[in-house]
């Protein structure tokens, strides 16, 4: 078996995915035809040659603007099967995705039409492909907190179909703090919690602090910069508070994708997990992160495997269904050791 082979076949976890970041531009083309929307591209090569950017706010206003032709319910099904069907054909087993529903709602498009669309398309998927799903909901940050309060108390009779929260969009003057009332009663309400913290933002380390200490999140989305604090380091570790990394997006919004930051936390026993992000614009979904990886640190079967089971352990999943994905990467490995290598 080969290493590509290897990392095609083993089972993954999918733990930082913006479902609206998976809008592929042929899927963006048949909802602006579907919907009677324009488009400012004559076709996908076009489309494809806008997505320039080089650090996040420069990201998101592409990002923003291309959630346009989300308007029905069908849309946001279709937006779910389609990641999903593309998810499963790398072998996720499971997939922790994403929804800002502000995104939507700011531009009339209710939260019902969102989150029913979406849960269509998780329930046909897993019925027709054996994939597994779950929603967490993120709040944007360079909105109020009053707003994301308002998005909250939206969420409430839809509580059984989101498993928890988060924070994304742009982080620079928008600390964790200033939701912390928000979060507070996300995790009164049952949610489980998530932040994310970009890489080389400012106040990255402080940030990183207030979502562990001041929120009390379960886990840490990016986090890259952690890794300037040794105190941090050690209460990640200790807390086994899991960072969701995404090498692939590193390298359009910073200096590089962050791989010998993916070395040194495994070396420091921090649980990190690969992922994929927004997908669409980045051109690379779970596979091809864990190939860039592979390539650059050389962590060989084990080491993938050992970030495979990361992600599963950092999941928001029952114990014995952990179990039993742990279980098929362990069953995996061991066919890659009888094959000889």
């Amino acid at each position: 078996m080969s290493m590509k082979a290897f990392i095609h076949e083993l089972p993954k976890c999918e733990l930082h995915v913006h479902i609206e970041g998976t809008l592929e531009p042929e899927l963006k083309f048949e909802l602006a035809s579907r919907n009677g929307i324009a488009l400012p591209f004559q076709n996908v090569a076009q489309m494809k040659a806008s997505y320039v950017f080089h650090d996040l706010p420069s990201f998101l206003g592409l990002y923003y603007s291309g959630m346009d032709v989300l308007l029905t319910e069908q849309d946001f099904y279709d937006l779910t099967m389609r990641y999903l069907a593309k998810a499963h054909s790398q072998n996720v087993v499971y997939a922790e995705m994403f929804f800002d529903p502000q995104a939507h709602t700011s531009r009339g498009v209710s939260f019902d039409t969102v989150i029913r669309g979406i849960r269509r398309g998780q329930i046909d998927s897993e019925k027709q492909l054996g994939i597994r799903s779950q929603l967490i909901m993120c709040f944007l940050r360079d909105w109020s907190a009053e707003f994301a309060m308002a998005t909250l108390l939206q969420s409430l009779p839809y509580k059984e179909w989101i498993v928890g929260v988060g924070l994304d969009s742009d982080e620079k003057g928008n600390p964790p703090a200033k939701f912390a009332k928000v979060f507070a009663r996300a995790r009164s309400e049952g949610y489980l919690l998530t932040m994310h913290c970009d890489v080389n933002q400012e106040d990255s380390v402080s940030h990183i602090w207030d979502c562990v200490n001041l929120i009390g999140v379960d886990r840490i989305d990016h986090g890259v910069n952690s890794l300037e604090d040794s105190t941090l380091c050690r209460t990640l570790t200790e807390r086994k508070l899991a960072l969701t990394v995404c090498p692939v997006s590193n390298s359009f919004v910073t200096d590089g994708p962050g791989t010998d930051a993916v070395g040194k936390m495994l070396e420091l026993g921090i649980r990190v997990t690969i992922n994929s992000d927004d997908p669409a614009y980045f051109g690379a979904y779970i596979e091809e992160n864990l190939a860039l990886v592979e390539a650059n640190l050389e962590l060989g079967p084990e080491g993938l495997a050992a970030l495979s089971r990361n992600a599963i352990e950092a999941s928001w999943l029952p114990r014995a269904t952990r179990d039993k994905f742990l279980a098929q990467v362990d069953a995996h490995l061991s066919a890659y050791d009888r094959s000889g290598r």
